[in-house]
Order: C-alpha cells, then sequence, then structure tokens
C-alpha cells in the first residue's frame, strides 16, 4: 500500500511538473535551461533568447529581410554551407551533432561539409548556451551547443535552421492569427522571445508541430502559459523532436531546391 502511494504521488508530480513545464523535454525547454543564467564572455556576440546579433540595432530587425542572408546556391542546385566543429566535444556528441548536419541531406538541397578553406562557414563551439545568428553572416560564425544542455537532435537542427536564416515560429509575421502570447506570464526582461516580427514564411501554414515553435509555457514568471492557440486553445503544440515538413518545405522553398 505504502508503495503504490509513493508511485502515485511520483506520478502526479511527474504529471504536474511536466504540465508547468518544469520538465519540459522540448527543444525550447532545453535551450531555456540551457541558457538560464550563463554568463558570456567578452568575445562572445550579444544573445537575446538564443538568437546572436552583430549589435544593438541589428536585433531591431531580422537580418533575412534587411538585408541578404543566404548561403550560395551552387551550380549543381544543392547549397554547400561549410562547419567547423570545435574540439570541445565527446565522440558521442560528436555524432550527435554530425546527425544534425547530415539531416538535410536526406530531405533538402542543403549540404553541411566539413571546411576545406572557404571564407564563410560556421564555427560550431561549446560556449556559453545555445545560440545561433539568423542566416549567413560573412566568414566565421559562431553556433553554440554547449555541452551544457544543447547537444540533442533537436536542438541541432534548432540552431541550423537559424543559420539557415529562420526565426522561431511564435514570432511569425502572422502569428496573430493562430497564436495569442500572454505578456502578463512572460518573465520580466525576456518579453522580446515574443516580439512579431517580419519573417521568411515562404507561402507555409502556420506550424504548431515546428522545431523552431516554442512551447506553452516558455519564459514562464508563474507557472501560467505564455503562448496559447487561436482560435482553438486546446491545439498541442511546441513538442517538436526533429524538423517538421513544414520546417524542411521552407528551406527548399527558400532555397529554391
Amino acid at each position: 500500500m505504502f508503495a503504490q502511494i509513493i508511485l502515485g504521488v511520483f506520478v502526479l508530480s511527474s504529471a504536474l511538473a511536466e504540465e508547468v513545464g518544469f520538465e519540459d523535454n522540448s527543444v525550447s525547454g532545453k535551450i531555456e535551461r540551457a541558457n538560464r543564467n550563463v554568463v558570456r564572455g567578452p568575445d562572445e556576440p550579444l544573445v537575446e533568447d538564443d538568437i546572436a546579433y552583430a549589435s544593438e540595432a541589428e536585433r531591431n530587425a531580422d537580418p533575412c529581410t534587411s538585408r541578404g542572408c543566404l548561403w550560395t546556391q551552387s551550380g549543381d542546385g544543392r547549397v554547400y554551407v561549410p562547419y567547423v566543429i570545435a574540439k570541445d566535444y565527446t565522440d558521442r556528441e560528436l555524432a550527435v551533432i554530425e546527425r544534425g548536419l547530415q539531416s538535410f541531406s536526406s530531405s533538402t538541397c542543403i549540404r553541411f561539409f566539413p571546411r576545406y578553406n572557404e571564407r564563410d562557414y560556421i564555427h560550431i563551439q561549446s560556449l556559453n548556451g545555445c545560440y545561433s545568428y539568423v542566416g549567413r553572416r560573412g566568414r566565421s560564425q559562431n553556433l553554440s551547443l554547449s555541452r551544457q544542455g544543447c547537444v540533442y537532435h533537436d536542438t541541432v537542427q534548432h540552431e541550423l535552421l537559424h543559420a539557415l536564416g529562420f526565426n522561431h515560429e511564435q514570432c511569425r509575421s502572422d502569428r496573430d492569427q493562430y497564436i495569442r502570447v500572454l505578456l502578463q506570464n512572460v518573465q520580466s526582461g525576456l518579453e522580446y522571445a515574443f516580439d512579431k516580427i517580419a519573417t521568411l514564411n515562404q507561402g507555409t501554414p502556420y506550424d504548431y508541430n515546428s522545431v523552431m515553435q516554442y512551447h506553452k509555457y516558455a519564459f514562464s514568471k508563474n507557472g501560467q502559459p505564455t503562448l496559447e492557440p487561436y482560435p482553438d486553445p486546446n491545439v498541442p503544440f511546441g513538442k517538436a523532436t526533429e524538423m517538421s515538413n513544414n520546417d524542411i518545405l521552407r528551406v527548399n522553398r527558400l532555397y529554391q531546391c
């Protein structure tokens, strides 16, 4: 009987923890935990949420709509993106990162490949937290996958999609037709994570199953939802474990695959 009581309490506690986001295992939950209270080094960029910026002024405009940000398409129709992985990772972590990089090859024209001497490339390192610039920056651009909480398949894909030019789903220019932001429940100083901006939607529908969609309690200060689907508040969202079909379609349309 005692064991049954303990088991019941455990199940209830686990369900409650999942409901309020304390044990959230979504991609945004992992990123939020990995980026919580991090202190970034003097050589790291300005980072808000998991997006890196070169300057304070740049953060007010999506770089992919305010300037060109695409990686160059080759004559064979593929888009080759060079990368370097720092010697920060174990063999297991390296395998997770490599799997995320190569996952684009089976469904898109993107081909991540080890840099030889190319000028522009992605430099994957275990810095402070999870973050990436949006789109191609030119020359070396950091993409941080900290060993403390960022080396997961969905997180790798999420940051690589940023590097290819994509922002978060809840920030889409048309998001008000599909999801409501409950700013009264958002932690003070983190409201910017829910700013609506001009985004590269590529004619695809809003996608609750996108790996770029944040979860229901993202940055909640009181255990209450910060995001609510509209018009049906019961639609599940923010639980993707890998790129959705719409994520893939957007990549192919943006890069004219």
